[in-house]
C-alpha cells in the first residue's frame, strides 16, 4: 500500500468556533439540513467519539447512495478533526481508505482559515485517478460551501 498525500487550504467568513461546531459536533443534525441531497447519517459502531463509523447516506443522480465515515480524531482545542472515508460511493475501488485531516484557525475579518490534508491509501502502488481526485474536491468544495452559506443565513 502506499500513501499520496495532497495538502489544501480555504477561507470561510463564518468563525471558527461556529464552523467547527458545525462541521464536526452538530454536522449529523445541521448536514442533512444544509444540503438537501443528504438524507440520513446512522451510527453503524461506536459511540460517536474517535473510532466510531457513520454511514452517511445520500442522494446522487436520482440513486440512494452512501459512504462510511470513520472517526479518526477529534481536538476542540485547537479546532482539529481527521476522519476516513472507509467506504461507499465515495472510495474508489483502487484505495483502501482515504484520510482526511483538517484544522480551523482565526482567518480575515473574523472568518476561519481551512488547512486540509489529504491522505489516499492505496491498495498497492498505483497513484490516484486524478480525474476522481479532482470530482472528488469540486464535491467536497460544493458541500463546503452550502453549509457555509446554511450557517450564514441562519446566524
Amino acid at each position: 500500500m502506499a500513501i499520496f498525500t495532497f495538502e489544501d487550504q480555504t477561507t470561510s467568513p463564518v468563525a471558527p468556533a461556529t464552523l467547527y461546531k458545525a462541521l464536526v459536533k452538530d454536522a449529523d443534525n445541521i448536514v442533512p439540513k444544509a444540503v438537501d441531497s443528504f438524507k440520513s447519517v446512522e451510527i453503524v459502531e461506536g459511540n460517536g467519539g474517535v473510532g466510531t463509523i457513520k454511514k452517511i447516506s445520500f442522494l446522487e443522480d436520482g440513486e440512494t447512495k452512501f459512504v462510511l465515515h470513520k472517526i479518526e480524531g477529534i481536538d476542540e482545542a485547537k479546532l482539529g478533526y481527521s476522519y476516513s472515508i472507509v467506504g461507499g460511493a465515495a472510495l474508489p475501488d483502487t484505495a483502501e481508505k482515504i484520510t482526511i485531516d483538517s484544522i480551523l484557525s482565526d482567518g480575515p475579518n473574523g472568518g476561519s482559515v481551512v488547512k486540509l490534508s489529504l491522505k489516499y491509501h492505496s491498495k498497492g502502488d498505483a497513484p490516484p485517478n486524478e480525474d476522481e481526485l479532482k470530482a472528488g474536491k469540486a464535491k467536497s468544495d460544493a458541500l463546503f460551501k452550502v453549509i457555509e452559506a446554511y450557517l450564514l443565513a441562519n446566524a
